[in-house]
């Protein structure tokens, strides 16, 4: 049997509460890596992450033996 590679691509938004534009432009870089980071500490591909001082959009590359609630969980509580 030949080998089987499975690659699942996601798109998460997360807006801010009642969208206010609470995303400085000084810190959200910082915010970009440590996101980068959570996602890359549970295995997972970032393909690219951007937004608006209201949401965030990222789009992650991701191996089927994780579930995207427990992705997502991670990065909420972190």
């Amino acid at each position: 049997m030949p080998n089987t590679f499975t690659q699942i691509y996601i798109h998460i938004v997360f807006a801010v509460k009642n969208r206010d534009a609470l995303i400085n432009q000084d810190w959200e870089d910082r915010l970009y890596k440590y996101i980068t980071g959570i996602v890359q500490n549970k295995n997972q591909k970032m393909l690219r992450i951007n937004g608006m001082p209201d949401h965030i959009h990222f789009i992650i590359g991701m191996k089927p033996d994780c579930s995207v609630s427990d992705l997502v969980r991670e990065v909420k509580k972190s």
